[in-house]
């Protein structure tokens, strides 16, 4: 159930550094707003100051704020949280405001932000603002330019927007448990003219990655690299919203990776340009075109096109493990091997044994086989044409005509034209 409560009160501290809220501004201090629904929520259209286009974040919420004399505030709590990943799986995991990734923070170039970060894990914890250049004592090391936020207490992060632009916020302390717990969210600066860098739809969502045990919900985090979920916005195919876009719209679709990994994203359908990164606004003449960003470690990635072809485009990482969901990594290879045989000689023994493998995998994302409770199949997801064979990193950018300009609601299968759709092979060609 959704609750957007506005920070109706509190009391900044003016600092050089982050600093601890006294307990009399505390007292002041409401709830923060919080989110447990795991679909997309609409766009927060701004209401009071400059106008811009708010950003949609991809199975994901922006959080609200209040203005308090000149200063732009907002109310991160930083606590565990249950994350479903797709239907038939939640996860325990760490993040902000009721989910992982938090809420999307956005602002607008030469706004003053004053960020109240509230502490309810059970250890000490930091925000670092990934990418926005501020004070130094607001960067959020711990130990280097502030002390760790202890449990229970309210730190605060005060520093004026200079650049707009795409970034991230996560913690720096414990970060190989933290971020590995899903700790990490989106902060969107719009620039200060509304009219520069504006498109129709803009999206954003951060890539993530989670090794959790068949059967289990906490994940493993001394893991390096063999995950077993990779993820988009915490959330894995089927679980992936689709992205609604309407015909002739311009679109921008912003990615950061807090993985330990790169992910090529690609986007059929379409070639893009590569509009920005965590640094900045790439200039139009520098701009390159793709079909595939890679999208590096700790680093963000802007993409537009015009959205004039429509259909229902698949937008997936190209690593092929990646658009799996959950997979066993020491599975053997038996493509080429008849072990039908053997397989019914043990079929006698286990009853409930069943040959795979011998010619692929994809019979695997069909068959119905009894799994540990709250654990997802592999390849899974059902398309107009049948199983689609995809999970983990991989959705659809569903364009279509006639969509009404803030309508981001799914609009179902694309009905395909006459003659568009490839066909069996029957001796001729049909007119």
């Amino acid at each position: 159930m959704q609750t957007r409560r506005q920070i109706l009160g509190g009391a900044g501290l003016a600092a050089l550094g982050a600093t601890m809220v006294a307990r009399s501004a505390l007292a002041n201090l409401p709830e923060a707003a919080t989110q447990s629904a795991a679909a997309t929520q609409p766009p927060l259209a701004p209401r009071d100051g400059r106008a811009y286009n708010p950003v949609v974040t991809l199975n994901g919420w922006t959080l609200p704020w209040r203005m308090r004399e000149g200063w732009k505030e907002f109310h991160l709590v930083a606590e565990p949280v249950v994350r479903e990943i797709a239907p038939g799986m939640k996860a325990n995991l760490w993040g902000y405001n009721g989910q992982s990734p938090g809420p999307t923070i956005e602002a607008i170039e030469g706004e003053r932000v004053r960020i109240f970060v509230t502490n309810r894990l059970p250890e000490h914890t930091t925000i670092h603002w990934h990418g926005i250049l501020l004070p130094c004592g607001m960067d959020g090391v711990g130990g280097l330019t502030q002390p760790q936020i202890p449990p229970g207490k309210t730190y605060v992060y005060e520093f004026p927007l200079t650049k707009s632009g795409t970034f991230m916020y996560h913690p720096h302390a414990d970060e190989m448990v933290q971020m590995a717990m899903g700790m990490h969210g989106f902060f969107v600066v719009h620039p200060r003219d509304p009219a520069r860098h504006r498109v129709d739809r803009d999206f954003v969502f951060l890539v993530n990655a989670f090794d959790i045990e068949p059967g289990s919900m906490t994940p493993r985090v001394n893991t390096m690299l063999d995950f077993n979920l990779w993820t988009w916005n915490s959330r894995a195919f089927p679980g992936i919203d689709s992205l609604a876009v309407r015909q002739g719209d311009r679109v921008r679709i912003r990615m950061g990776n807090l993985t330990m990994t790169n992910h090529p994203i690609h986007l059929h359908g379409y070639d893009f340009r590569v509009s920005g990164t965590d640094g900045g606004w790439v200039a139009p003449q520098a701009q390159w075109p793709e079909v595939t960003v890679d999208l590096p470690v700790g680093s963000m990635r802007c993409i537009e096109f015009t959205a004039d072809a429509p259909g229902d485009w698949a937008f997936h990482c190209h690593k092929s493990h990646h658009t799996m969901n959950p997979m066993g990594h020491a599975v053997p290879t038996l493509i080429g091997v008849d072990h039908k045989g053997v397989g019914e000689r043990i079929a006698r023994l286990i009853p409930d044994y069943m040959v795979m493998g011998e010619r692929g995998m994809a019979e695997m994302g069909e068959m119905e086989m009894e799994l540990p409770p709250n654990t997802l199949p592999m390849m899974t997801g059902q398309g107009p044409f049948g199983a689609l064979e995809m999970g983990g990193m991989f959705t659809v950018v569903k364009v279509r005509a006639g969509l009404a300009r803030g309508d981001y609601r799914d609009p179902g299968w694309y009905a395909h034209p006459p003659g568009t759709v490839a066909y069996e092979w029957k001796g001729e060609s049909r007119s």
